[in-house]
């Protein structure tokens, strides 16, 4: 058997989130096609007769503008060093900018297994174009492998896995075959909700977003209470999550509690409170309260 930790890299909405979910086949990560939509490590896994991949998502390597933009940055690069094998995510038809130029800088230090997997080539019409830009990342890159694939439309999933299983040393299970992830459930209801906040909010307010779970408790009959808090930067934010009449509130509060009964596979009674909490992105303390404490990454 094969088993070992497959870090998944690349700029903000390439689709890192979106194909981790599709290869293991449930919802763990968020989703959005606003930029910072994942903020640290996230860690799945899948499991068959073959062996075991550890999926590590991590944030969009991007330039860092505050405290949470660095931590963000050292998150990705911590998982590159840890990994077995590097997959780096990229969108068809897309050309070396100066952010792949970046990446490509930090993938040229690391000698280790690099498959490019070049996503969404299910949006591309002309492939004369998606075969040129294939052609200029194969030879930038020059990758261990390089995969076409379509995560949205689950093309290709299982021939990048058996790409992945190659590249992985030989060795025991890290995890229980039925294990999916290791995030605990409250963390990843907190993640569902700011995945509603991302969609429903204008663009400068969910950057500044953040979710906690004060209390997460499970009744008797299965039926799970949860209060949570959204924390905003400034006083106008808050007002924006509110909305008018508390309306903004109220559909991010739905949207999330439907997303979180599919997780829980039960009844959910959702409570949400917007708080303020100027600058946290730029507040050590408040960051590690939030969670973004890079001592306790996995």
């Amino acid at each position: 058997m094969r088993s070992g930790f497959a870090a998944l890299i690349g700029r903000p909405n390439v689709g890192k989130s979106t194909l981790m979910n599709h290869l293991i086949g449930q919802k763990i990560a968020i989703t959005s096609e606003k930029a910072q939509t994942t903020r640290s490590q996230i860690r799945t896994v899948y499991t068959d007769e073959r062996g075991q991949i550890v999926f590590e998502d991590t944030p969009g390597l991007t330039r860092a503008k505050n405290k949470l933009g660095r931590f963000m940055v050292d998150v990705a690069e911590k998982t590159i060093a840890d990994a077995d094998v590097i997959l780096w995510i990229v969108e068809a038809g897309a050309y070396l900018g100066a952010s792949e130029q970046e990446i490509l800088e930090r993938l040229r230090k690391v000698n280790k297994p690099l498959v490019l997997v070049v996503n969404k080539v299910d949006k591309v019409q002309d492939k004369k174009a998606l075969a040129q830009s294939i052609e200029a990342y194969e030879k930038a890159v020059r990758p261990s492998d390089l995969i076409a694939v379509s995560a949205l439309k689950h093309q290709n999933m299982e021939m990048l896995l058996e790409t992945l299983f190659r590249y992985l040393p030989e060795g025991p299970l890290f995890y229980d075959e039925d294990t999916v992830t290791e995030e605990p459930m409250r963390d990843i209801a907190a993640e569902l909700i700011r995945e509603q906040a991302l969609r429903l909010l204008r663009d400068e307010v969910p950057h500044g977003i953040a979710v906690t779970v004060e209390r997460m408790h499970e009744r008797e009959d299965g039926t799970f209470d949860i209060d949570a808090e959204i924390i905003c930067e400034r006083e106008s934010h808050k007002g924006m999550v509110i909305g008018k009449g508390g309306q903004m509130l109220k559909r991010i509060g739905t949207g999330a509690r439907k997303t979180i009964e599919e997780m829980c596979g039960a009844p959910v009674n959702l409570k949400l409170w917007v708080k303020v909490r100027k600058e946290w992105r730029d507040n050590d303390t408040q960051l590690k309260s939030f969670g973004y404490d890079l001592k306790k990454l996995k």
